[in-house]
């Protein structure tokens, strides 16, 4: 061959025909910024369950919480609404400081908004 694509071969969907590599669709970017929104809220529990100023029963509750974010075999959306549940429950504790409810509200308000 001279260096020419012969006609007979045909294109594969998503590649481009100039054998260039493919952009990132929207399907994957939108992965990626969910998994870096899932770190954040991680990282906030990790912050309440290390934090001295909240009660242990707090700290339990809140290491619960992301344990149920952490399990790989269930549903995403399992996964946040269990989390949600165990927050929700925590959020009420009288003995709860105003920081952390505060905390608590924001990463519900942050895991309610997961599409």
């Amino acid at each position: 061959m001279n260096g020419e694509t012969p006609a007979s071969v045909t294109a594969v969907p998503g590649v481009p025909a100039n054998g260039a590599t493919p952009s990132i669709g929207p399907a994957v970017g939108e992965a990626n910024g969910k998994v870096a929104r899932l770190k954040g809220i991680v990282e906030a529990l990790d912050e309440l369950v290390e934090d001295p100023s909240v009660p242990r029963n707090i700290r339990r509750g809140a290491q619960s919480a992301k344990d149920e974010l952490a399990k790989p075999r269930v549903a995403l959306d399992v996964r946040i609404a269990s989390a949600v549940y165990v927050l929700d429950d925590l959020a009420n504790d009288p003995n709860l400081p105003t920081h952390g409810r505060t905390t608590i509200w924001s990463i519900i308000s942050s895991l309610e908004s997961f599409k």
